[in-house]
């Protein structure tokens, strides 16, 4: 999912939840920000408040979790699969699907793996590293 920037990234999931409770239609993209709203009820009030939300600040060390952020990574996580990039990818989660309890359980380990390549990536100015995104997934249990 590709976004300009921070406010236009949570304007789009709000306007996507706005969409789905007055029954328009929805195109391929929002039907999968969609599917990951709905995977997080404790987010639909956050989704109907007003134009201030767009500016809310969730810092790290407050202790409270980016409710924009985790539902991208899930967004992140089901386009991976679905284009298998990196490759490999999909068979991994295909095979970790098979063993999970959940497939919202299975995206919140793989999330981890996600963010850990990501925080690495930034820290260090480079590319995330596929090979170590991968490795780790595999050793999710």
């Amino acid at each position: 999912m590709f976004v300009q920037d921070r406010n236009s990234n949570r304007r789009f999931f709000v306007e996507v939840w706005e969409k789905y409770q007055s029954r328009q239609p929805l195109q391929p993209l929002e039907d999968l920000v969609l599917a990951v709203i709905k995977d997080h009820p404790e987010y639909h009030a956050l989704l109907e408040q007003d134009e201030n939300i767009l500016l809310q600040e969730y810092a790290p060390d407050m202790g409270v979790t980016n409710p924009f952020l985790h539902m991208g990574m899930h967004i992140a996580i089901r386009e991976q699969v679905s284009s298998d990039r990196p490759p490999g990818i999909r068979k991994l989660y295909q095979d970790l699907r098979v063993k999970s309890a959940s497939v919202h359980g299975l995206e919140h380990n793989i999330m981890e793996c996600l963010g850990e390549t990501l925080w690495s990536a930034q820290r260090n100015n480079t590319l995330p590293d596929e090979a170590v995104y991968l490795d780790c997934i595999k050793r999710i249990p």
